[in-house]
Parts: structure tokens; sequence; C-alpha cells
């Protein structure tokens, strides 16, 4: 299909993919936690916008370039883990009453989570080597080619994040009723970021 190879695997491995805790699925939980299903759905328009910038830039080589240079890809790299790091410690050490750390209009959950999602280049090199693998080698690549799999990947996000809004939206709504469960979650999710972000900066 467009010169993709087992579409069936393609879209399998990108739901796989996207069920693997990290920024971008506490991102979506906090955003809906704190907006409403209208913030959620920021956040996962975000994380779309990011995530195809990121594939886009990987077709065009950037990965390669970074991977060329290691101090670039490296301080890339560092900018990431250290903005998820202080994203999270905001939220670890955000006092009862105090203003959200994330603003509850949606578009600044869509910022939010496009940054996060675009300061991982751990993505951007994910990205260059797992569709090389789904290139079918007796059609040559093209622009409807990847255009297929960057459609197919944003409709997937949408769903997945549609499922993850709604399902979280559910959730909070009976946690409302005892703040200090809210504010738990809260610090458990500061900590994670935080965990993110230290892993981020030590790998190689």
């Amino acid at each position: 299909m467009f010169g993709v190879a087992d579409y069936g695997a393609f879209v399998a491995a990108i739901i796989i993919f996207l069920a693997i805790p990290g920024p971008g699925n506490l991102a979506l939980i906090t955003s809906t936690g704190k907006g409403g299903i209208p913030g959620g759905l920021g956040a996962t328009l975000g994380i779309i916008a990011g995530d195809q910038v990121l594939m886009w830039a990987a077709v065009a080589g950037v990965a390669a370039l970074l991977l060329a240079y290691p101090a670039a890809f490296q301080v890339v790299q560092w900018l990431g883990a250290a903005y998820l790091v202080w994203l999270g410690a905001r939220m670890l050490l955000a006092r009862p009453g105090a203003a959200p750390v994330l603003n509850i209009q949606p578009r600044h959950y869509f910022r939010q989570a496009a940054v996060i999602t675009l300061l991982n280049p751990k993505a951007i090199v994910f990205y260059m080597a797992f569709f090389p693998q789904f290139i079918d080698p007796e059609r040559p690549a093209s622009l409807l080619t990847f255009g297929a799999m960057a459609a197919t990947i944003a409709v997937l996000t949408f769903l997945y994040g549609l499922a993850a809004v709604l399902l979280t939206h559910f959730l909070a709504a009976r946690l409302r009723s005892n703040p200090l469960i809210g504010r738990v979650l809260e610090k458990v999710a500061g900590l994670f970021l935080i965990g993110f972000g230290v892993k981020l900066a030590v790998s190689r």
C-alpha cells in the first residue's frame, strides 16, 4: 500500500510505540486532569504536530546530521532532558492552591505537548531507523509513501489520544472530590518527568 511493506505490521508497531509509557503519555494524562477534555485534545494535537515535524525532519536527514556531529546531538539531548526535569520539578514543588504547572487553556496544552515531543532527540533517531524497515524494496520510496506513513501516524495518534483523554477524564471526575489524591498524582507525575529527563540525559 503506497509503497509501505506490510502495512498491518506498520500500524501495529505504531500502536505499540504509542502505548509505551513516556513523556507524551504523561502530557496527555496531566493535560486532561488539569484542563479536561479540551486540554487533553489540545495536548493530543500538540503531540501530533511534534511527531510530524520530527518525522519529516528525519526523512530530510536531520537525524543523520545529528549523528554525524555527536556534540550537536548531545546539546539537543541535554536541552530535552533539562526541559523535562524543569517541568517535573515545578510539578513536584507546587504548593496546594498554587497556579497549575500546565495552563488550563488548550492552546497552552498544545504548545506544552509539542515542545515535550520536539525536545526528544531519541524520537528523531527512532523515525530514521523505523521508516526504512517498512519501505517496499521493490518500489522506490516517494513523498506519497512518506505521506501515507505520516497520515497513518497522525490518525492513530489522534485515536489513541482521544481514548486516553476520555479514560483519564472519566477517572479524574471520580477523583475531584478528594483534592489530596490529585496532589499526590501531580507529585508522582512530576517524579516521572524528572526520571524521564535524567534517563534522557545519561543515555547514549
